[in-house]
């Protein structure tokens, strides 16, 4: 694939996130009303519990994770599924799968302005306030590499469950309920919502090996180097996870637009 092309298609997502200004400014003021209540619920919590720490994590520590996760969610969140739907129901699909570019590429990569644009005006400042406000309670060094990488590959990974649900528009054209419950499905079994460390033992052994952890608990560990993951004992497991997924969900995803790309049915044609 033609690097040029590719690059082409990230300056033309910057240039188009950038021209929407008001929506990025109204998604962060959402965002910020939304962290306003999952402070005072996790404040709640932890003053009805009576103890300063539960399941080993402080409030402090739980914050940081989901101010982190919440921002994060922003910067990974994608829409393909929305815009599958939309083009099938337009006809636009067929316009897209007549381009020189695969379709599946074409998707990724027209996705990655906006990851470009939400990662510094999202991600980098709370990261930046957070390190303030707690007074550089997060230790830096290789862990931020670390976690570059690991985002990276949240990222492939997070595509990859997009296209598989999106994928299902061609047969159902409208797949407004079945994203709804895969959004609620990936917050929910990632750590986005609720850290992983309060989930029941036997629910967070199930969790652990499912890809939806890799999203966005496994970058959040790596970068808060919990779990061992200031050694390279404990970074392989985790990169490893994301790369088993990384290679099922692709070839999953793969085989599953071949065959279903040719049933394609654009307003009864």
């Amino acid at each position: 694939m033609n690097p040029r092309k590719l690059l082409a298609l990230t300056r033309a997502g910057i240039m188009e996130s950038l021209h929407y200004r008001l929506g990025t400014a109204v998604t962060l003021f959402a965002n910020l009303i939304y962290l306003v209540l999952v402070y005072f619920l996790w404040k709640a919590i932890y003053a009805s519990s009576g103890v300063d720490t539960v399941n080993g994590m402080t409030f402090t520590d739980t914050m940081i994770y989901l101010i982190l996760a919440t921002s994060l969610f922003n910067f990974l969140e994608m829409f393909v599924v929305w815009d599958m739907s939309r083009s099938i129901q337009s006809g636009k699909i067929i316009l897209d799968l007549l381009k020189p570019m695969k379709f599946r590429t074409y998707t990724f990569w027209s996705y990655s302005g906006s990851h470009v644009v939400l990662f510094v005006l999202t991600f980098i400042p709370t990261f930046i306030v957070v390190m303030i406000v707690t007074n550089g309670a997060i230790q830096l060094g290789l862990n931020l590499l670390w976690f570059v990488l690991a985002t990276v590959f949240a990222l492939i990974i997070n595509f990859n469950i997009e296209m598989l649900v999106a994928t299902l528009c061609l047969y159902t054209e409208s797949t407004w309920g079945i994203n709804i419950v895969k959004e609620t499905i990936v917050l929910l079994l990632s750590g986005a919502s609720i850290p992983l460390a309060f989930f029941p033992d036997w629910l967070r052994t199930v969790v652990d090996y499912l890809p939806f952890r890799a999203v966005y608990d496994i970058p959040l560990t790596i970068l808060l180097q919990k779990n061992g993951t200031d050694t390279l004992e404990g970074l392989l497991p985790m990169f490893g996870l994301q790369l088993i997924w990384i290679g099922l969900l692709s070839c999953a995803g793969i085989l599953f637009w071949n065959h279903s790309v040719r049933k394609i049915t654009v307003n009864g044609g």
